[in-house]
């Protein structure tokens, strides 16, 4: 860990470039790097500057359709968004790991050696481009470092996506391959971590086949559902990772994330911190705050398809509409209670529930990444690591995969969902695939959708991977990106204005929802009571649903433009200006 954590300047001695017109020349030597394997090693440390940090990896589902947030993102803003103020156009990384991979075929090692290192450089490229692909679409594959007398690749043009997946699946194929490393202590990568996201990288490119008919590739997505099952099942039979249980269903997925060392059974990769160095997150402060975060809190239209605790959807409970916040969280998927505030959840021994004076809109408020010490909450001082690829992932793209080949048996649904929600303390549906659809979860996020087993895959997905970083990719890869304009931001039922109301059940009342256009509740509120004005002159921003549910930002509009140009973002204006063979993709 404490590798990873030290600042290395090697690679920023090496390379500074921002675009792929820019080319600086190497500052250090090739004997310097390659002469032995502990300078192989040493440079190999500057790909893991690709990651998420600890001060982003915890951000990356800041933009979906189940959050809402204090203010949109400009990609969901109509008109806000352009080629002008786009970004992602960046190829320094992509240089650095093409200088190593050539230089490193006359490393000065072992042939065992010198191709672990490959492996590790390829890995990352694929990465790199991973990246581009689910932003951009169709980019340039360039696979060794550019020189200024590549006009012709400089200046190029944009290669398919089918180029790019190809040479990505490629990529991942020779890391597994050659590289050594089967354990580590999460901060590192390994040649599990590369079947890991071989299967991620494959699944996207599947069904965005599939689902993006207007491409003309649906006929050879199964090409890549099969590389995901194919991987994942090496991965299954012959790797070291199984679903953490140690803390039981109550806690065992959230000790997954607030956990300073990474639980390596299921953990794969992450980027984990470290108080003694001095290098921290700020994930806390980010999730509790009213001002440096977004005030992100999920929606209930999300929570609703958390099942109940016997495997039933909770939308069949009969008046589950007007259930209050306490009867809502009872006998549910423990995820649910390691997800958000509920009743129950203590902060320095006293009850915390959802903090609707500073943070909380919709009454869903998030604690996946956060500790339970409010110290942490005031600045970047979390030392707890941040998950970015695990076993249960795997285990969902493989269910996936299969359910969209036809091939997923009630075997494989065991070991797979059943696995997962058997963590989470369901009961009920874990050793054979469902057979009736949910409606509620179809009308709201997959109408399309006539397979219960897709369907629960999907549920499935949604909330065990909540707030890690997959939803917006996968909305795209689904063609349901208009959920991120038409989802309803509703919160917790709200009975009558003016009302005390205790959200946990502890004898104190903790919010009162009144009248916007008066100046305050008609009732008398104790201290430490948050008051919460609806609608009126005071703000058009928190106001209830016909059925008296919290909404939050009625009034502003997302926008998903009907075109489709949003499941690309546009190739940056700057870049067409210096090579005008770079076309804009569509609509933008």
């Amino acid at each position: 860990m404490k590798k990873l954590l030290y600042i290395f300047s090697l690679s920023m001695s090496i390379f500074s470039s921002c675009q792929m017109q820019e080319l600086p020349e190497a500052t250090a030597s090739v004997k310097d790097v390659f002469g032995s394997e502990n300078g192989m090693k040493t440079y190999s440390y500057s790909f893991y500057n690709m990651l998420p940090s600890g001060t982003n990896a915890y951000k990356m589902d800041a933009m979906t359709d189940y959050g809402a947030v204090n203010s949109l993102d400009a990609f969901i803003r109509e008109g806000a968004y352009s080629a002008e103020n786009s970004t992602g156009w960046d190829w320094a990384n992509l240089r650095n790991v093409n200088y190593f991979i050539q230089n490193a075929q006359n490393a000065n090692v072992t042939e065992a050696v010198k191709n672990n290192y490959l492996g590790i450089a390829h890995f990352f490229r694929a990465y790199f481009y991973l990246d581009k692909l689910t932003r951009f679409g169709d980019v340039p594959w360039i696979d060794h470092p550019l020189q200024v007398t590549e006009e012709d690749i400089l200046y190029g043009k944009r290669d398919p996506r089918t180029v790019i997946i190809d040479h990505i699946i490629e990529d991942l194929d020779f890391a597994y391959q050659n590289m050594t490393a089967t354990s580590s202590d999460g901060s590192l990568i390994t040649k599990w971590t590369a079947l890991g996201l071989k299967t991620r990288a494959a699944l996207f490119e599947a069904s965005f086949r599939k689902y993006h008919t207007e491409l003309s590739l649906a006929n050879t997505a199964n090409k890549y559902y099969q590389y995901v099952v194919d991987a994942a099942t090496e991965l299954m039979e012959k790797g070291p990772y199984t679903i953490y249980n140690g803390s039981g269903p109550q806690a065992s997925q959230r000790q997954l994330f607030i956990s300073d060392k990474p639980v390596t059974s299921e953990v794969m990769l992450a980027v984990v911190l470290s108080k003694d160095l001095a290098v921290l997150g700020d994930a806390n402060w980010w999730w509790t705050s009213a001002t440096y975060g977004p005030r992100y809190s999920l929606v209930r239209p999300f929570i609703n398809t958390i099942l109940n605790r016997d495997g039933t959807p909770y939308t069949s409970r009969a008046g589950y509409k007007t259930e209050t916040f306490y009867q809502e969280c009872q006998n549910r998927d423990f995820r649910l209670n390691q997800l958000i505030r509920t009743p129950g959840y203590t902060r320095n021994g006293s009850a915390a529930p959802p903090n609707f004076a500073s943070y909380s809109y919709t009454g869903y408020q998030p604690i996946k990444y956060t500790l339970d010490d409010s110290y942490y909450d005031n600045g970047g001082y979390n030392t707890n690591n941040l998950p970015l690829m695990r076993y249960a992932e795997v285990l969902l793209n493989f269910a996936e995969a299969k359910a969209e080949l036809g091939t997923l048996t009630d075997e494989d649904w065991r070991k797979s969902i059943g696995e997962l929600r058997k963590r989470a303390g369901v009961t009920g549906g874990l050793t054979q695939k469902p057979t009736v659809v949910d409606t509620y979860l179809q009308k709201t996020f997959f109408p399309d959708i006539n397979d219960p087993v897709l369907l629960e895959i999907r549920r499935e997905r949604q909330v065990e991977l909540a707030l890690e970083g997959f939803r917006f990719d996968d909305l795209r890869r689904w063609k349901r990106g208009d959920l991120m304009a038409t989802m309803e931001w509703s919160g917790i039922y709200v009975p009558a204005l003016n009302t005390l109301m205790d959200l946990d059940q502890d004898g104190t009342p903790d919010v009162v929802f009144y009248d916007g256009s008066q100046s305050g509740p008609t009732i008398e509120v104790p201290k430490g009571c948050a008051k919460v004005p609806i609608g009126g002159k005071s703000t058009n921003y928190q106001t209830l649903t016909a059925d008296n549910h919290l909404e939050w930002f009625k009034t502003q509009t997302r926008t998903w433009y009907a075109d489709g140009r949003q499941y690309y973002y546009p190739i940056p204006a700057s870049a067409i200006v210096k090579n005008n063979n770079l076309t804009q993709n569509p609509g933008w």
